[in-house]
């Protein structure tokens, strides 16, 4: 029996309306740049909330995946530049339709491997009783934001770290996190470039 109960079919109708109302952000933005360039959107699967609640010590019930843990509906947005990803940041802050109550920025400050991203999680505002009774109810919802550059890093990386038997480990992990350090100053050159483009636009 899933860990989400009579909730499962609800997480996957809010991870269809959430990526919707992101989406809708993105139409928004009327002669601006696109916000992002694509979504990766999943509800994480039953098995992998109860190892989650296994590790964390949390007791494995639907109301420890929908409440203690925050990421039952993950939505990864893939944007191009760095400032791209403020600018999504800023439409979340601003939505009549969640509350971002947690953010961790990756991107400032790189995890010890070299990973990078901005990691929000929203309370969502949605058309469904939650597991309190309320209706509308409120379920959380962990958005991820990215770079390509960022989450082309972080493919790689997560394909070593789920493959056994590897040689020379260490100088794989060496390898990656030079190259994550290399992509990250490519994203800064990109926005500078940018920038510069916008600012001959402007000045002429």
């Amino acid at each position: 029996m899933s860990i989400y109960g009579p909730y499962e079919q609800i997480l996957s109708n809010i991870l269809s309306l959430t990526t919707d109302r992101i989406k809708e952000l993105n139409q928004q933005t009327v002669q601006q740049p696109k916000l992002y360039e694509h979504l990766i959107a999943r509800v994480k699967t039953s098995e992998s909330m109860a190892e989650k609640c296994q590790r964390k010590g949390y007791s494995v019930s639907t109301e420890s995946a929908l409440r203690k843990c925050r990421d039952a509906v993950g939505i990864r947005i893939v944007c191009n530049f760095i400032d791209d990803i403020d600018r999504c940041l800023y439409q979340l802050r601003q939505a009549d339709w969640c509350e971002v109550i947690k953010e961790k920025d990756y991107i400032t400050n790189a995890k010890p491997n070299g990973y990078r991203s901005y990691h929000v999680i929203i309370d969502e505002t949605v058309p469904y009783q939650d597991i309190e009774g309320n209706n509308p109810g409120h379920f959380y919802v962990e958005i991820q934001l990215r770079t390509i550059a960022m989450d082309s890093w972080a493919s790689l990386e997560h394909e070593m770290k789920y493959k056994h038997n590897i040689k020379n480990p260490e100088r794989i992990g060496r390898e990656l996190k030079r190259c994550a350090d290399q992509l990250a100053s490519c994203d800064v050159q990109m926005q500078t470039i940018r920038q510069l483009i916008n600012s001959s636009e402007e000045g002429e």
